[in-house]
């Protein structure tokens, strides 16, 4: 903590997360989607949140291309921004937590230990992580952003999967193959896990 942090203090409120949550009506938490580009995070974290929308709960979509336009367009992708942009997304993620909202989180996110950092910000099962399986092969021959082929063609370096690594997650607690089933049934398996497990009602 440098001198600049020991003169700013925490400023309490009178508003508890827990009587945001009531308000809300349903607990809040984050559903953190991570794999590589193309893999269908963003696409399924959509679907998710239409569904949770359609019940009538209190949803944000934090996508990361979405949000490297704005809070994060000072970044670009070193090592270093890389994990700067995944510290942000789980600030930002924890404030809408704390305030009584669900918090869906579409980040290729390729590093366990950043990954890891943004579930320690959280409360106990409060951070979600789903991990959407799908092989660079496969990613590569769907290139939905055209991506692969700029990295192919040397127009893109530091690309995920390809030049900088992507670190598979150890103990998601959930894993979507989307070489096997296609969204629909992935949406359907994000929604069973959040009822089973008393997420959602």
């Amino acid at each position: 903590m440098n001198q600049q942090q020991k003169n700013i203090k925490w400023h309490g409120t009178r508003v508890t997360k827990d009587m945001k949550k009531n308000l809300h009506g349903h607990k809040s938490f984050v559903l953190w989607f991570t794999g590589l580009s193309g893999s269908g995070k963003s696409t399924i974290a959509s679907e998710v949140e239409h569904i949770l929308f359609q019940r009538g709960l209190s949803t944000v979509l934090l996508d990361g291309d979405n949000v490297r336009h704005g809070l994060n367009r000072d970044l670009m992708f070193s090592e270093e921004d890389r994990k700067e942009n995944i510290r942000r997304l789980g600030e930002v993620a924890k404030l809408f937590v704390d305030n009584g909202v669900i918090v869906l989180v579409a980040a290729i996110s390729p590093i366990e230990e950043d990954r890891q950092a943004v579930r320690k910000m959280l409360g106990k099962d409060e951070f979600i992580e789903i991990y959407v399986d799908c092989s660079l092969n496969v990613c590569e021959n769907r290139d939905p952003k055209g991506l692969y082929k700029k990295v192919r063609n040397g127009l893109i370096s530091n690309f995920t999967g390809i030049s900088n690594p992507y670190e598979i997650p150890r103990n998601s607690e959930i894993v979507l193959s989307t070489e096997m089933k296609n969204i629909e049934e992935c949406t359907n398996d994000v929604i069973e896990y959040l009822t089973s497990n008393h997420y959602i009602y």
